[in-house]
């Protein structure tokens, strides 16, 4: 009897990790809705992605854009049809100027005329990340074949990548790549100025926001700010703390660094490219922006966000074969 007893002891002692390991969650999970794909680490959520279109009172329909972007409190960073413009909407990338051979076919910035085919979301986890790989095609009601349908025009693959939180900051990739299907499609910002158009934060603005780029504190203009590598964003978001949110562009970005559109209130923060000049996109090898969102806690200075920058680009250049 007494063997016995050792024997469900040991087996006891030997089960103990698999059933510890089984009650503990998954490091990143991908939760599917009717509407679109939350990304959560554990059991907390960092960002939906919004797949299927949404709309207000039957207008300005959007899909394609992360809608809310939580901080590391888990309170909301973005905006979504904000009464002073009903078209923004969270982390949207969008262009005044869309043409093929000349005819415009749509604006998406503005959400007119234009769609979204949406043919895949695909999460791959990894042990430090979350990927969401997203594949869309662009559609206008400007743009059909001889039956009258809507014909694809450009195909956009996007990779979202969202890190493992660390103590006071967590990093969010987009990689966005645009590739052309019919010959002589452009894309530009507003015209004749001031050319906003391209990577678009619409972020909740709290009433002490500052601007900080890499030469010290940034003020806003009615047109594009000087080039630079990175803004930051902060200010006292919620719970009464400085928090912010630093928004860096990859230098292999085409036109790095790029100049910036900055709001202190009611508008969107914008990475500019091409601007207000439209330019060709590539029928073959993709046209590739990349921009890395870093949320954190507290101000930082300038000298710790240009080490993050330098650990973007070294990071980006490893992982390219």
């Amino acid at each position: 009897m007494q063997s016995c007893s050792r024997l469900t002891a040991l087996m006891t002692l030997l089960l103990l990790p698999c059933a510890i390991e089984a009650q503990t969650p998954p490091a990143w999970t991908a939760v599917t809705t009717d509407d679109g794909v939350w990304v959560q680490e554990r059991d907390t959520k960092v960002l939906f992605y919004q797949r299927r279109p949404k709309s207000k009172d039957g207008k300005f329909t959007r899909a394609n854009y992360v809608h809310p972007l939580l901080d590391l409190d888990g309170e909301p960073l973005t905006e979504d049809f904000p009464a002073d413009h009903p078209h923004h909407r969270g982390i949207f990338w969008a262009w005044h100027q869309v043409t093929i051979g000349g005819k415009a076919v749509g604006d998406p910035w503005a959400l007119k005329d234009c769609g979204w085919d949406i043919r895949a979301v695909k999460a791959e986890p990894s042990g430090n990340a979350m990927s969401l790989h997203t594949d869309v095609y662009w559609l206008s009601s400007l743009w059909q074949d001889v039956k009258g349908n809507q014909k694809p025009f450009v195909r956009e693959q996007v990779v979202m990548k969202v890190h493992r939180a660390e103590k006071d900051r967590r990093v969010v990739d987009f990689e966005i790549s645009l590739t052309a299907l019919q010959p002589e499609t452009r894309i530009g910002g507003a015209a004749p100025t001031p050319g906003y158009g391209g990577f678009s934060p619409r972020l909740r603005l709290p009433k002490d926001v500052r601007f900080l780029g890499p030469k010290g504190e940034v003020q806003p203009l009615a047109g594009p700010v000087d080039a630079a590598a990175w803004i930051d964003v902060a200010g006292t978001f919620a719970n009464d703390r400085i928090s912010g949110i630093a928004m860096l562009t990859h230098p292999a970005t085409p036109g790095f660094p790029q100049s910036w559109i900055l709001r202190r209130r009611s508008s969107m923060q914008n990475a500019v490219y091409p601007g207000a000049t439209p330019v060709a996109l590539p029928t073959e090898k993709p046209l590739v922006l990349r921009y890395r969102l870093v949320i954190h806690r507290a101000a930082v200075p300038a000298e710790q966000i240009e080490r993050w920058h330098r650990e973007y680009a070294q990071a980006a250049k490893r992982s390219t074969p």
